[in-house]
Formats: structure tokens, sequence, C-alpha cells
């Protein structure tokens, strides 16, 4: 079975991209874990921070990682990037990964999504189609996860 975790990094946890990736998680596989990187605080600065520590051990555990973004000046957040930076090199090889980006308009989540795969590929994941929307967009997110997680897995079946 594959374990699947939802890191969400907007700054809000049960934001609207956190439901987004959580519902991305769940057409994925069953029962993802959830990492709300917004609900960390301070202890993403902190070393040795266990709740930080568990985040970072439960991404390396998983088989694949749905990563979430909100659009932040045209990219992703600082707060993801600051969880992502505590791995090392290659910590991700192996694993498959998800960019989920929310944005205002179309361009702008394309262009995070585009600089979020190149931080999952630089980490070694094998990052899979993402899933850019907008939030005109986010009122249907219901039938754009459906439309995904099919394609999804006609991608890993043919894969």
């Amino acid at each position: 079975m594959t374990k699947t975790v939802v890191v969400s990094g907007n700054p809000r946890p049960a934001s609207r991209t956190s439901a987004l990736a959580v519902a991305v998680g769940s057409a994925l596989s069953e029962a993802p874990a959830v990492i709300e990187v917004g609900a960390l605080g301070a202890g993403l600065l902190t070393p040795g921070d266990p709740a930080t520590a568990d985040a970072l051990d439960q991404i390396r555990s998983a088989d694949l990682l749905v990563v979430a973004t909100p659009t932040y000046k045209a990219s992703y957040t600082g707060i993801l990037k600051v969880l992502l930076d505590q791995l090392p090199s290659a910590a991700l090889a192996g694993k498959r990964a998800v960019p989920v980006v929310t944005a205002g308009i179309a361009p702008q989540a394309a262009a995070a999504e585009t600089l979020l795969r190149r931080l999952l590929t630089e980490l070694g994941a094998e990052v899979l189609p993402g899933l850019p929307v907008t939030e005109a967009d986010l009122p249907s997110s219901e039938a754009l996860v459906a439309a995904y997680a099919q394609d999804f897995h006609s991608h890993v079946t043919a894969g």
C-alpha cells in the first residue's frame, strides 16, 4: 500500500489550498497523513523541534507526496521552503510528488507550479503532473480533483 503524505504550505492551517491538497491526497490513496506547515509555527526555525522533526520523518517515509502551496510573490510560500530546506540533498529520491498550486490567475499558478516542481526535483523526487488551480476554479474543485485523479491513475498505470 502506498503511504501518501499531504504537505500544505499555506501559512494558515485549514485553508482552501489545504482542503484542495487533502482532497487530492484522498483521491489518490486511502487516508493520507496531513502536514499543515503553518501549524508548525516557530518550531520550523527551532533546531530539534519535535513537531518539525515528525513532519520531516513523515515526508521521508512517504511513497507519494502531495505538496501544496498558494502562490505568494509568484512562487511557493516561504514556510514551505523553510520546511523542505531541512531535508538533505536527494532526500526525496525514489518518491513521487504531485505539486498542487492555487493562485489568483492561471499564469501565476503555472509559474508557481513550475518553481515548486523544480524544488521537488532538486530534492530527488519523481515529479508527476501537477494541479495548478485558480481561485475562480476553487468552487468546482471536487470535479477538478476527480478529473485529476482519473488522469493520475491512468498516468501511473501506463508508466
